[in-house]
């Protein structure tokens, strides 16, 4: 039933009160009244009712909110640092210090925190087209590896430290490409060409102050420009061939000069060893002449005879013919020893005369021409 139909009692929804007399909604500014006076009696602001606990209401009620701020405050203030980490503290803008590791706390909004990884090897690869000292044009590929070495320089000295390495990269690159021939560019000049570009770069970055270490720069690549490439590829192929002939060479000279030194070596020796064979052989002979003098001064005749049939002996062996001329007649006899002997060699199978049989017959006639010989000088003296 409606409030306001007849037997309803006329009761107002919104005052909640008999009789009918219609009051209104209840009053927002004595609700919120009320919840002040039981936040006074919780921090102390006084009693019940009235305006007497207003005050102390609004004094707790701030301390409250500060409270709440200060600790939210303090909270946004914490921040961890990594092992591999340091921080740049900045304070109003200025540099104020750099911490290490750890769990730390700054005043927000007052302190600028900038963390840097100092233990990690960061990496800048660069492409580019160079011109070289002999005008010739090369597309070079090149990375460099670095860390950082000074957290505060890398924050604060320059606005953007990776820009600054990649414009002193490329400044260094064509600094040493532009001082170096194409030839070496592109063959065993790059080991060298990346520690020129090395130094080089680490004394741009200090001389900017970045805090920036150069690890290492390699050489990735160096190419001709794809218009020339097959020209520069025949001409690299024709260098392949002149070291490949210069190697050979080299192994042929390699081989031939020990030789020929050992060659040498030999013929030295050789010729110390007839040298002192020679010297061994007149010292012998010597001595031999000068016994022999001894012996001869005894008894001229016998030596004298002596000499002369050993001569006789020894030039006799070494003959295959035999002339002999007996003195006080008119006969030579002529022994062809050798062809006897050829005629033996030659399988002649209808003679029984062995060259034994020859030797003994020659050596008996030789005898018996001596002893005639020798008879006829003794008769004759």
């Amino acid at each position: 039933m409606a409030w306001n139909e007849p037997g309803g009692n006329n009761q107002d929804p919104w005052g909640g009160r008999k009789g009918g007399k219609n009051e209104g909604p209840p009053d927002l500014d004595e609700a919120l009244r009320k919840f002040q006076e039981k936040l006074g009696g919780l921090f102390g602001g006084g009693g019940s009712g009235g305006n007497s606990a207003g005050p102390g209401l609004t004094a707790g009620f701030f301390g409250v909110l500060i409270l709440i701020a200060a600790t939210v405050y303090g909270l946004f203030g914490i921040y961890k640092i990594d092992e591999q980490e340091k921080a740049v503290v900045l304070r109003f803008g200025l540099f104020h210090e750099e911490k290490g590791s750890g769990l730390r706390w700054n005043p927000p909004l007052v302190d600028h925190v900038a963390k840097v990884n100092v233990t990690r090897v960061r990496l800048h690869s660069a492409k580019t087209t160079m011109l070289t000292e002999d005008l010739n044009i090369v597309d070079v590929n090149l990375s460099v590896q670095y860390s950082i070495l000074n957290a505060k320089d890398f924050v604060i000295n320059v606005r953007n430290p990776e820009n600054s390495l990649r414009e002193a990269t490329d400044s260094a690159l064509r600094h040493v490409i532009g001082s170096t021939v194409m030839h070496e560019v592109l063959t065993e000049g790059r080991t060298q060409i990346a520690v020129d570009v090395k130094d080089r770069l680490q004394q741009y970055l200090n001389a900017y102050g970045t805090g920036i270490h150069v690890e290492t720069v390699n050489m990735e690549d160096a190419l001709p420009p794809q218009q020339v490439k097959a020209a520069f590829n025949d001409v690299n192929k024709a260098r392949e061939d002149e070291e490949r002939f210069k190697n050979e060479a080299q192994a042929y000279l390699n081989g031939v000069v020990p030789e020929a030194r050992g060659k040498a070596q030999r013929i030295i020796e050789e010729a110390n060893a007839y040298k002192s064979r020679v010297i061994a052989e007149s010292t012998g002979e010597a001595s031999r002449f000068e016994q022999l003098l001894v012996e001869y001064k005894k008894a001229p005749r016998v030596t004298r005879d002596r000499l002369y049939l050993d001569a006789i002996e020894s030039v006799m062996t070494s003959s295959s013919k035999i002339m002999v001329d007996v003195e006080g007649g008119n006969n030579m006899l002529y022994l062809p020893l050798d062809q006897i002997a050829k005629q033996r060699s030659s399988g002649l199978e209808n003679t029984d005369i062995s060259p034994e049989v020859i030797r003994e017959v020659s050596n008996r006639v030789l005898d018996q021409l001596r002893r005639e010989a020798a008879s006829s000088r003794r008769e004759v003296r």
